[in-house]
């Protein structure tokens, strides 16, 4: 895995608590999850609505689990680390990107395809200790 999975300033929950699985399900709204329905994977603790969301996550992680570890998509396209806000989210061609705000969302909708291109190529480069900032 390349860089790190944002969990947030404390603690190891990934997507701020919210099921990863809900994204893809019915209208795409996110759901909150569930320390009842936690799944460990990598660094983080991903919690999920339901124990059918928990299995599927379990069955296929790198299917549901955001892009960069859950940080900002734009800003990996710039080259640094930003939190994500997993209610700033989209799901394009199967994947789940998450950013930092709404303004910063709503600049990464102009050029998805361009910055999705950046943030692939960035990603990689990034050690599991990162930090914020590069």
């Amino acid at each position: 895995m390349a860089g790190p999975v944002y969990t947030g300033l404390q603690g190891d929950v990934a997507v701020g608590g919210y099921d990863a699985v809900s994204y893809f399900t019915g209208d795409g709204t996110p759901a909150k999850g569930s320390a009842e329905f936690a799944v460990r994977h990598g660094n983080a603790v991903y919690h999920f609505a339901n124990a059918e969301n928990a299995a599927k996550f379990q069955a296929d992680p790198a299917h549901y689990a955001p892009q960069y570890g859950g940080h900002c998509a734009w800003a990996m396209a710039r080259g640094y680390l930003a939190p994500g806000d997993p209610l700033q989210s989209r799901v394009v061609d199967g994947k789940l990107y998450l950013n930092f705000n709404a303004e910063v969302k709503a600049k990464w909708l102009q050029d998805i395809p361009g910055f999705i291109a950046s943030g692939d190529k960035n990603w990689p480069g990034f050690p599991d200790d990162a930090k914020f900032g590069g």
